[in-house]
């Protein structure tokens, strides 16, 4: 006769037991929703409940999706485990969308360089970015101010920091890539950095890093460099 209560099993194949020692991914969907449902009915464990709750809807997404009447309508469900279900499904849900919308933190060069990546390398002339950023160094926005060759001519701090005043942003990091996939910076990449560092002390809007973005090589592991960490910002 096939078990019909979750305490009748082994403690190793009860659900909540399972969880607590091996972790959420490694339990079936059905023993997830099992340890949601807590009980069955009599016949059925909790987990056969959930295998049937599953069979019902085909897949997770169609139940996150149902309505608690249409659950509470599957034989050992009823209306209180179909309300705690959707309760369940929604904030899951919610949750998703909340990391989702959250702003990427760009403290580091890696995570700028992760952030503009594959949009950059798709683009066949240098092309200035400006990533603004509030007081907990998460993106605001990303703003392309010039492209073609950069020059101070192309890249003025008015136009830099004209946006980070617009935007109310706290700090900012500017990038952009190198087509020809050396990172290195040039003498006026150096010498844009050092007006916009200036510019960025007058207007109390920190200038926190220069990121360039190039190609990874065999003798280049690397494809992006930041001024900061070569020195050009100061002490």
């Amino acid at each position: 006769m096939e078990t019909s209560r979750i305490k009748d099993l082994p403690v190793h194949d009860r659900p909540r037991e399972r969880l607590a020692e091996l972790g959420p991914d490694a339990l079936r969907p059905a023993e997830l929703i099992a340890i949601l449902l807590r009980t069955g009915l009599k016949g059925m464990s909790a987990i056969q409940v959930a295998e049937a709750l599953l069979k019902q809807f085909s897949s997770l997404s169609d139940l996150a999706r149902a309505s608690w009447e249409s659950m509470a309508r599957v034989r050992g469900i009823g209306r209180d485990k179909a309300i705690a279900l959707q309760a369940a499904f929604t904030l899951a849900s919610r949750m998703a969308a909340e990391i989702r919308s959250e702003a990427p933190l760009l403290d580091t060069p890696e995570r700028v360089a992760a952030l503009l990546r594959a949009e950059n390398q798709s683009y066949s002339v240098e092309v200035f970015q400006v990533l603004l950023l509030n007081t907990r160094r998460r993106l605001i926005r990303v703003e392309k101010v010039s492209q073609g060759t950069l020059d101070t001519l192309l890249v003025h701090p008015r136009e830099v920091f004209r946006s980070a005043i617009l935007n109310g942003a706290a700090a900012l990091v500017v990038a952009h890539n190198h087509p020809s996939g050396d990172p290195t910076p040039s003498d006026a990449d150096i010498r844009v950095t050092r007006d916009l560092i200036r510019a960025g002390q007058l207007l109390k809007i920190e200038l926190l890093d220069h990121v360039i973005l190039g190609l990874r090589s065999a003798d280049r592991p690397r494809d992006f460099c930041s001024l900061r960490e070569l020195g050009y910002f100061g002490s």
